[in-house]
Order: C-alpha cells, then structure tokens, then sequence
C-alpha cells in the first residue's frame, strides 16, 4: 500500500459548484472552489468518533459571509 507522505488534490463537482478536496497525512479539507476557508476533519476526530463534533463546532465559529 502506499503511504499519504504528501497532499493529494482533487476536484469534486457537487450540483453547480466546485470544489477542492485535499487528503493530507493530518486529515482532509473540503473548500469551494476559489475561496480559502472551507471544511477540514483531522484523521484523529474521525477515528475517536468526534468528527461530526468536531464540523459542528467549526462550522458555528465560522463568521457568516456575504455574497
């Protein structure tokens, strides 16, 4: 098997928009295309069953923006 030494990068179309998702030995982040902020799980909070913790806590510290 090969190991996760480096960021691995791909595309993922959801609907009409874009996005970017990056699998990386500390965990993953999901970000719409274009933007810097998105949605990151460390492999730690998955594995200890504190992801869905751990996104809802993210997501409500996050300021709201504007479009």
């Amino acid at each position: 098997m090969t190991p996760l030494d480096k960021p691995i990068k791909r595309a993922l179309k959801l609907g009409d928009k874009t996005y970017t998702l990056v699998i990386d030995p500390d965990g993953m982040k999901l970000t719409e295309k274009g933007r810097r902020r998105g949605v990151g799980l460390r492999w730690e909070d998955i594995l200890s069953g504190d992801a869905g913790l751990a996104a809802a806590l993210q997501a409500s510290v996050e300021p709201k923006r504007k479009r």
